[in-house]
């Protein structure tokens, strides 16, 4: 049989295969799975260099489904292969058993690709649409710095394709010359509620790619001999990046499944029986046969990637001491943002896994000292004004097994919350740092400050990641000490971690001494009348307010909860050696330390009194910290008088200065 037979065989077979995959699961969508029946077959047996008994092994071709709801037509091709699935320990060879499970509780086929459920063979959680092709330029950065051979497939739809990202991730694979990476376009026509734009055509999205500048080749999607040109084409090595242009028709080799209407529709019964017949009609029209002898699945020519040994990290006075900042040490203040990019450059001298991404203001996150030190700037990638991209290239990255940190204002990463959530589900092990963040950075007003920030990473830190540990992390240093030492234990976790660093210059707090640890807190003033609990900058203004309080007579304990989750039994502890007095205060809306305590204390069941002091308001610009801490009610005068009131003491405020 020829090869052109031989495709369409087995494009029937797995195109079959998924539709009864759906239909028992009585979900999914079938009719784009059958639109890429021809591509994936071309892939999977001939042209991706891969092993079907170790589909997630890192040196082999990486295939990335943006286009997520397709994934049916890849758990075929499993299944027809017998090709390995299972988590960790629970590895075995798919069956046509398999067929019967897709979607249940237990299956490693899930709804949508995700290799943290038992499918290594997809390195990204995918279906949240438009940031595969992001995922796969991490994964060809990677590549190439690794110096493999490796070829990356990113399989997109044309209705996905209206998503921003998509070209966010054109825009830094242009830049980046990844030339590895090949960008397919399912053009089916149909989107979920009807076709799809005219700006999403076939003939617009080659037009644009070629003004990108990219290579573009149009062909048949449904065509065995111009896929199979294409692909060769991209293993050749174009000396741009490529993407092909793919003709599909949704629902094909199925008439009755053809046309708007069936997006995210099964066939069942009667229905799947008529569909199986039309498509066994159409495979003998083309065929004649089902035979599959010219289809040879190729190894890669490596098994393992380049091992990178890690070094004793530096200690923050050793890296000052190499990087002149031994007159910061001198003077005691530095601000935690640049403790962060000091941290980063020297485990980039001790750990080559570091990576560093940024968001076009390193010089800003202090990211920049990583970038232009002539060692390391092979691994920083700048990723411009495209938090999306950036987050999701960094996903790429980590599982390439390198450890990303991404870095840009906290606020701006707002806009990667969805990239941030699909990178978790996946278990990539990503370090996000977000600067500026509270209400300190003042000047420029809330249009750069982060706020509701620690609310919602915090959210992921209540549940249980794929390690069996918190989701994510979240850590507020409050000084240079603390920020450098939690850079370094953020990257040696293996998970995701959220870092909030601040603008200002503030005074040490700590020293080299210090022991810092995920869930940990740090007590630094012990008392028996009140705790404050406090992180980050507003340690700071919490310590000053200790003077008022002494001068009221009120022996306060004010501790450093740098850490969420919290190590609560600890936050317990001291809230009853304080008569369970506690007032909480941080520099973000609601919904971050405070619920976090009040949810212990609520578990606990003791009799407590916690007191918030948040950004109630919607900031405005100040010129300095000082001015927009007493805007917002936030400054040790205001504290000292929370503090007083929880007590039932009425502080005496000066009287105003009045003009003669």
């Amino acid at each position: 049989m020829s090869y052109e037979s031989a495709v369409h065989a087995k494009a029937i077979r797995l195109n079959s295969l998924a539709l009864n995959m759906c239909g028992e699961a009585g979900s999914g969508h079938p009719t784009t799975a059958l639109s890429l029946g021809h591509i994936v077959t071309s892939l999977l047996y001939h042209s991706m260099r891969w092993v079907p008994e170790n589909p997630g092994l890192k040196t082999a071709d990486r295939l990335v489904l943006s286009e997520g709801h397709a994934v049916p037509i890849i758990y075929a091709g499993f299944i027809d292969l017998g090709a390995t699935v299972g988590k960790p320990g629970q590895e075995r060879p798919a069956t046509m058993d398999d067929v019967h499970t897709l979607r249940e509780t237990d299956s490693p086929f899930d709804g949508h690709p995700n290799p943290a459920e038992g499918f290594p063979f997809f390195d990204a959680a995918t279906g949240s649409l438009g940031q595969g092709l992001s995922v796969a330029a991490g994964l060809g950065l990677a590549a190439r710095a690794d110096e493999l051979d490796q070829r990356i497939y990113c399989i997109i739809g044309d209705g996905e394709a209206r998503e921003g990202q998509i070209w966010e991730a054109v825009d830094f694979i242009i830049d980046h010359q990844i030339t590895n990476v090949l960008a397919i376009f399912n053009c089916n026509t149909l989107g979920q509620a009807g076709n799809v734009s005219p700006q999403q055509s076939a003939t617009c999205l080659a037009d644009k790619l070629t003004a990108f500048g990219c290579e573009v080749m149009t062909i048949d999607g449904h065509d065995p001999t111009a896929i199979k040109a294409a692909l060769d084409r991209f293993a050749e090595g174009p000396d741009k990046p490529m993407a092909v242009i793919a003709n599909t028709q949704k629902g094909w080799g199925v008439p009755a499944m053809q046309g708007g209407g069936w997006h995210g529709k099964v066939a069942t019964g009667e229905k799947l029986e008529q569909a199986q017949k039309e498509l066994a009609a159409t495979g003998t029209t083309l065929t004649g046969s089902l035979g599959d002898d010219s289809l040879t699945i190729y190894p890669p020519e490596v098994d393992a990637r380049p091992t990178v040994e890690a070094r004793e990290p530096m200690s923050f006075l050793q890296a000052a001491d190499q990087w002149d900042l031994r007159s910061a040490v001198q003077q005691g203040r530095l601000s935690t943002r640049k403790a962060f990019g000091l941290a980063l450059r020297a485990m980039g001298h001790t750990d080559g896994r570091i990576w560093s991404l940024d968001a076009d203001v390193c010089n800003s996150t202090f990211a920049e000292w990583f970038a232009r030190d002539p060692e390391l700037t092979a691994r920083f990638a700048e990723c411009k004004i495209a938090e999306q991209n950036m987050i999701s290239v960094g996903a790429g990255l980590a599982a390439a097994g390198k450890i990303p940190f991404c870095s840009s204002f906290g606020k701006f990463l707002t806009r990667g919350y969805d990239q941030i959530e699909m990178a978790m589900n996946s278990g990539a092990n990503l370090k996000i740092v977000g600067s500026h963040t509270g209400i300190s950075l003042a000047a420029d007003g809330p249009s750069q400050m982060a706020l509701p920030d620690v609310a919602w990473f915090r959210s992921f830190g209540s549940v249980e990641g794929h390690d069996g540990g918190p989701a994510c992390w979240t850590l507020q240093p409050s000084d240079a000490y603390a920020s450098y030492a939690l850079t370094q234990i953020i990257a040696q976790h293996q998970g995701m971690c959220y870092m909030r660093v601040h603008r200002p210059d503030v005074e040490f707090l700590y020293d080299d001494t210090t022991e810092f640890e995920l869930g940990g807190m740090e007590l630094l003033l012990q008392g028996r009348d009140l705790l404050i609990a406090s992180s980050g900058f507003m340690v700071h203004e919490c310590n000053k307010a200790l003077e008022g309080l002494d001068a009221l007579g009120i022996d306060a304990s004010l501790l450093d909860c740098y850490s969420l989750p919290l190590n609560e039994d600890q936050l317990l502890d001291q809230a009853n050696e304080n008569g369970g007095n506690i007032l909480v205060v941080e520099d973000n809306y609601g919904g971050g330390l405070f619920s976090a305590i009040t949810e212990a204390c609520a578990k606990a069941g003791d009799a407590f009194t916690v007191q918030p002091l948040a950004v109630t308001r919607i900031p405005k610009s100040s010129r300095n910290e000082a001015d927009v801490l007493e805007q917002c009610k936030l400054d040790h005068t205001a504290i000292t008088e929370a503090a007083a009131a929880m007590l039932g003491i009425t502080p005496r405020r000066k009287p105003p200065m009045i003009a003669k």
